[in-house]
């Protein structure tokens, strides 16, 4: 390599004279591609993030082909790529753990790469932000292929089953209701197919999120994994790859506090993922944007909940996917949204909103006629989460306890959860509310999802089925009850929750927004806080602890934030 242009990382080097253009064209003719091939432009790059270790993403590899395709077909050359692969269930302690490294595995591989844009291959629950977040910093044209859901299944004639009946049937499992032959049926039963999970959890929330945002095509976010709809997807993000390159539509010019706050209410309508607030926040801050708490409130608050699609609902997201999907329903609150932010095939929000046709369907509740008339999405502050936390009122058995008062079981990180929630001499009523600290982003690390506590199996078998349960974790987007996550400052911090003991009073207050303790605040400012692990010595481990921001803030690097101008990148 000659040292003219070391900075210049474009497919340009691709059709350069001279020896730079010689070596990279000679180096791909080696790997198969023939004269013609390797002087196609533009050249797109395709990040490939499959994994055996990442269930939810293997039918992406079936999807690499039909995307070269696509490219080649409107003129471009194809350059597949390996990524950081990240799964929420395989991850520990989490796979929020590694979102932030693979936004920097992404940022930097398309900054680098002689490449003029990028076509996203993700699904997992924090691959797809992780994308989003490392595009925006790049900010070379991108689109994405997500994964899709997997099939629905069968368990003992239970149809449909989804992923979400799977924690109702963990808590029989624990009382004792469920017999080792029906654990073993069940562990057959419960995924019959690759894909992410099939119900409106984190990553078909986040899907949605990639098509309002305009990195996925209109259309794409709940065509299962193994259709020929998804990979008919995968060929058309291809072409119009090409043509985003073409029209220079780059990724930060896609987010704006308008189409971020589109994003939300899409996330609102559909009964969508908790998680998609953290998400939202860190996308927002790789353009140098803040939602804030505030706006996530007024936004949840004037949108209705439509989507009846579980785990809010009662239908399948291959009913919803029928019943016209995303646009579906985004066409029956189009009046509050801005209908001017661009798709990913360069028109307007507003111009696919006008060739929807939405029929009455069960899976979509009209306008007049609600799930709910605001958000399920409920943001919360008081003194025991000033910096904010998190309650999703869809789903939730009881909902009289999103206006409760009952004393605090605490519960010191899963070690102690683990040993002490099905202790029968564990003192805790249907009234108290289950606390556990200790595993926010720098305490656990990383925000695992266990802020579902498990009801006590003594109550479990009082029927007790939801309770008041308070984390500074996250929970999984398949989850539902009423808890309230992301508590913040976390524990870990010296947040108010490291001060909490046994027996405080804790008023819960959906309707107005509040979460508070009842001790005095001096006596609580006197007491010794909950010690944390010692924070870790070397490697990622420690540059995440040193680095990593609260959950207000989207749990981004603080070093990632504020995405550089394109001119600065390349």
């Amino acid at each position: 390599m000659s040292q003219r242009d070391v900075s210049s990382a474009g497919g340009r080097l691709f059709t350069a004279e001279g020896q730079d253009g010689l070596l990279h064209r000679a180096f791909l003719r080696g790997g198969g591609f023939s004269y013609d091939d390797v002087r196609r432009t533009p050249v797109i790059g395709i990040a490939n993030s499959t994994s055996d270790l990442n269930p939810c993403n293997k039918g992406l590899s079936d999807l690499i082909d039909h995307v070269k395709r696509g490219v080649r077909d409107a003129g471009g050359l194809a350059l597949e790529f390996p990524t950081i692969s990240i799964s929420e269930p395989y991850t520990r302690p989490t796979s929020m753990y590694l979102r932030n490294l693979m936004s920097m595995d992404i940022e930097e591989a398309v900054t680098t790469a002689p490449i003029d844009g990028v076509v996203l291959m993700g699904g997992c629950d924090k691959t797809v932000p992780a994308q989003i977040m490392g595009a925006v910093s790049a900010n070379k044209p991108s689109l994405m292929v997500t994964a899709g859901p997997r099939p629905v299944s069968c368990h003992r004639g239970q149809e449909p089953f989804t992923v979400d009946d799977a924690w109702d049937f963990f808590d029989r499992h624990r009382a004792g209701e469920v017999d080792d032959q029906e654990w073993e049926e069940f562990e057959g039963n419960l995924n019959t197919g690759v894909g992410t999970c099939n119900v409106m959890g984190t990553a078909s929330s986040m899907a949605a999120v990639a098509e309002v945002l305009g990195f996925a095509l209109p259309g794409s976010a709940l065509a299962e994994a193994a259709a020929q709809k998804r990979r008919d997807i995968a060929y058309r993000t291809g072409f119009e790859a090409v043509h985003a390159v073409q029209r220079n539509q780059s990724p930060q010019a896609l987010i704006s506090m308008a189409s971020l706050e589109n994003a939300f209410r899409t996330v609102t309508a559909l009964g969508g993922s908790t998680n998609t607030v953290i998400h939202l926040e860190a996308i927002a801050g790789r353009a140098g944007l803040q939602i804030g708490v505030e706006n996530f409130r007024r936004w949840s608050a004037q949108t209705p909940h439509l989507a009846n699609v579980r785990p809010g609902g009662v239908c399948t997201l291959p009913e919803l996917d029928a019943a016209g999907g995303v646009a579906a329903v985004l066409h029956r609150i189009q009046d509050l949204l801005h209908l001017e932010t661009l798709t990913a095939q360069g028109g307007t929000l507003g111009d696919v909103l006008a060739e929807t046709l939405p029929a009455a369907n069960p899976a979509i509740a009209e306008r007049d006629h609600p799930l709910s008339p605001r958000g399920p999405l409920v943001m919360l502050q008081g003194n025991l989460a000033p910096g904010g936390a998190v309650l999703k009122t869809a789903g939730v058995g009881d909902p009289t306890l999103f206006k409760h008062r009952g004393k605090a079981v605490v519960f010191n990180g899963l070690e102690d959860l683990n040993a002490r929630i099905d202790d029968p001499d564990l003192e805790v009523t249907p009234d108290s509310i289950l606390v556990l600290r200790g595993l926010g982003p720098v305490g656990a690390p990383g925000m695992p999802e266990v802020g579902h506590i498990p009801i006590p199996t003594k109550l479990h078998k009082q029927g007790v089925r939801d309770m008041v349960r308070i984390s500074d974790a996250r929970m999984s987007g398949t989850s539902t009850g009423a808890v309230v996550l992301h508590t913040s400052p976390e524990a870990a911090v010296g947040g108010p929750l490291a001060y909490l003991r046994d027996g405080d009073e804790i008023t819960l207050d959906a309707e107005n927004g509040r979460i508070d303790h009842g001790v005095d605040p001096e006596e609580f400012a006197a007491r010794a806080p909950y010690a944390p692990p010692p924070k870790p010595i070397r490697g990622f481990a420690k540059l995440h602890a040193e680095h990593v921001l609260q959950a207000e803030h989207g749990c981004d690097f603080d070093f990632l934030r504020h995405a550089l101008p394109v001119e600065d990148r390349n």
